[in-house]
């Protein structure tokens, strides 16, 4: 690898261990073992470079769920809705129970956005693909197949419910809902039955 892409695997590192706002120029340097200078050169700056190290964590943490089964073992795209939509939540769950550091950096990152526009833009740009990915995971079909409609509304769906996860996962980690959980939850909603079947008649 050259300077550059050192770099970023040095902020990438120092993200996790460090975070976001603490991580300094001299950190990198030291994690990646290029030198001050290069920053400059490569990146513009510190945080031009943090920026892309936590989209390119992102894109790295999500390409891991390109291959999650269903259920009964069968391809993302098969077998029924909720059982599919139950499976890769429990997949997704697990990776958030486990990869706390991971989760931690992506929180805080969250927390800084009203107070930084670059950092705000910079997600903002690729938020709608990170929409199309997840439809594509739960479709089990090519980003490709995945139309800018629907990437906008059922995309943001799954994103706010990762999201909420995420942070969840944080505040109560012995309380995380399974995929199961999930699915019953919009089972529920979808069919007018959140307080029970009988709740109408009471």
């Amino acid at each position: 690898m050259g300077h550059r892409e050192d770099l970023l695997e040095g902020a990438k590192r120092c993200l996790l261990e460090k975070g976001y706002a603490r991580t300094t120029a001299r950190d990198i340097v030291a994690a990646s073992g290029a030198n001050l200078a290069s920053i400059g050169y490569h990146y513009g700056s510190k945080d031009a470079l943090m920026r892309q190290a936590v989209i390119a964590s992102s894109e790295e943490w999500g390409a891991g769920f390109t291959e999650v089964p269903a259920a009964d073992g069968a391809p993302a795209g098969e077998g029924e809705p909720l059982e599919r939509f139950a499976a890769i939540w429990d997949t997704v769950v697990q990776r958030i129970a486990t990869e706390r550091e991971f989760i931690a950096s992506q929180v805080e990152v969250l927390g800084l956005l009203p107070r930084d526009e670059a950092l705000r833009t910079a997600i903002g740009e690729v938020l709608p693909e990170g929409g199309e990915g997840l439809v594509a995971v739960f479709e089990g079909v090519p980003d490709t197949e995945v139309d800018a409609e629907t990437a906008r509304v059922v995309g943001s769906f799954y994103q706010a419910l990762l999201t909420g996860l995420m942070v969840q996962s944080l505040v109560r980690p012995d309380a995380l809902p399974s995929g199961r959980d999930l699915a019953e939850a919009l089972r529920r909603v979808t069919a007018g039955e959140v307080l029970g079947r009988d709740a109408g008649e009471r």
